[in-house]
Formats: structure tokens, sequence, C-alpha cells
């Protein structure tokens, strides 16, 4: 996730890194090269754009502008949801940390480091890492390999532990009740999370969106060619920049979880988890929590 304050004049001119520039700049070449082609054919041959109009252009653009609005705004209401369901991970594991105060030391450890494990094991299942070595880095002895899905096991076993101790007799009901309802939490943003993954936007929808913004975009120059001569470059690399630099942005919001600038910082979320169920423990040495680089926080 990219995190900047308010551009200034310096930054709206200058600025690439945090941008969607790099991501779109091959495309911004092919059409500076394509406009460069019509604005040569328009100097050799006079008049042989004339007969161009750029008013379909306009209405094509407006249509063109409305869709990809739509899109944009979908992709970030998946965005959105993703960090509201980390948001919840997060009040559900300081709710069990709470919950769980003056239970036996070591089941309380064994509690929290289940719930770093499930933080750490979600975040890799979500961005196709190792998910048995991000549990197995908090709960060494478990194996879960082969399991189909570690990180719920990880839930299950926690679950399966308080049962154990309502059971016996160690914990009351109404506490059980209350610890299992955060478990619950837990489970349904992981389902709610693995449904945002493994959704994706309609392929058919993105490819229209595509295709039609490069065809606007490769035509343009020879409708405006003939008329403004090396001007045409301007409004072109302009319509293109915002045309290309919002299908980019929308693909990159599509999938809230992945590593593009752009992502939710799923490694800054975990870190986070992590110092605050060790500092339950009463762990004096605490990790560091992740910072921006390059003002880019994973």
């Amino acid at each position: 996730m990219i995190l900047r304050s308010q551009p200034n004049l310096r930054d709206i001119l200058l600025t690439v890194q945090g941008s969607i520039i790099p991501a779109i700049l091959g495309r911004l070449a092919v059409i500076g090269a394509v406009s460069l082609v019509a604005i040569l054919a328009a100097k050799l041959h006079p008049g042989i754009f004339a007969r161009i109009s750029a008013i379909p252009f306009t209405l094509i653009g407006i249509a063109l502008s409305v869709f990809m609005s739509f899109r944009n705004g979908t992709c970030y209401a998946r965005w959105w949801e993703g960090r509201q369901l980390w948001g919840e991970i997060v009040v559900a594991c300081r709710g069990m940390a709470r919950a769980s105060a003056g239970l036996d030391p070591q089941l309380r450890r064994r509690l929290l480091l289940s719930l770093c494990a499930f933080a750490a094991g979600l975040s890799a299942r979500l961005r196709q890492r190792d998910e048995n070595a991000a549990i197995a880095a908090w709960l060494p002895g478990d194996t879960l390999s082969g399991r189909p899905n570690p990180t719920d096991r990880v839930l299950q076993d926690a679950g399966a532990a308080l049962v154990g101790l309502s059971a016996a007799g160690r914990l009351g009901e109404i506490r059980w009740s209350v610890l299992e309802g955060h478990l619950h939490r837990l489970s349904s943003a992981q389902a709610a999370c693995e449904r945002i993954a493994s959704t994706p936007v309609p392929f058919a929808y993105s490819l229209l969106l595509h295709r039609t913004a490069l065809v606007f975009c490769v035509l343009l120059p020879f409708a405006l060619a003939g008329s403004l001569s090396w001007w045409t470059l301007l409004p072109v690399l302009l319509v293109a920049y915002t045309f290309f630099g919002l299908d980019a942005l929308g693909h990159q919001l599509e999938d809230p979880f992945g590593e593009t600038p752009n992502a939710l910082p799923l490694d800054a979320l975990c870190r986070m988890i992590e110092r605050e169920m060790l500092d339950a423990m009463g762990t004096d040495s605490l990790p560091e929590p992740l910072k921006p680089e390059n003002h880019v926080l994973r």
C-alpha cells in the first residue's frame, strides 16, 4: 500500500514512485509511436485524414469513461472489503487476548501463538506463499502438511483446546462462549477473504475494457493529426495516461491481497498482530513494526 501525503505541485509534475506510470509506460510508448506515425503521415500527405472526424471519439470517450468508472468502483469495493475483513481479524485477535486473561499461562500462550500462526498462514494463503512454513514459524510442533486448509486447521485446534478446557471444568461457559465467538469471527473473515481472492472480476468484462481503451487510444491520433499537427501528442498521451492508468489501477485493486504497490499491507498487519499478541504474553523483546520502503508498505 502506498503511503504518501497529498501531492503538491512538485509531486504532480515530477513524482514517478508511487504513481501508476511504471505499470503503463510501455503502452504509453506505443501510443506515442503511433501518434508520431499519424503526424508524419499528415505532414507528408496533407488532407489524408480530413474525412476522419473527432466527434465520434468524443462520444466513445464519454461512454468508455463511464464504463471504466463502474469497473474501478467495483475493484475498489473489493479492496475496501478486504481491508475491513483484516480489521475484523485484528479486532478478534485483541478480543481473544483480553478474554483469555486468567487462563493457565501455558495454555494462553499456546492460544495467542495460534492467533499469530493464523494471521501468518492466512496472509501466505492469500498471496500463494508457503502456508505451512508460515504457520510452522509460530507452531513448530504442529504437522499440518497435506491438510486442505492449514490455516483453518489452526482455528479448529484452538477451538478443540477450548472445548477440552470447558469439559474439564477449567473454563466457564460464559468465557468459553466469548472465546468461541472470536474464533467464529476469525473463521468468517478467512472465508470472506478466500471468496474475494478466488472470485476475480469476470475475464470478459476486463477484456472488453482493455480492447476498447486500446483501440480508442490507437485510433485517436489519426483523428487529431490533421488539425493539431505536433500538438496531437499532448491530448493523445493525456487521454492514454488517464485510460490506461485507470485500467492498471483497477487491475491492482481487483486483487487486494496481492503484492502490487496498491495492494493491502498484509505483512504489516500480521506484524502488528504478532507484536500485540507477544506483548499480551509478557514478551519483552518485540519485533519492530514494518515501515514503508520507498513509500510502499507491504
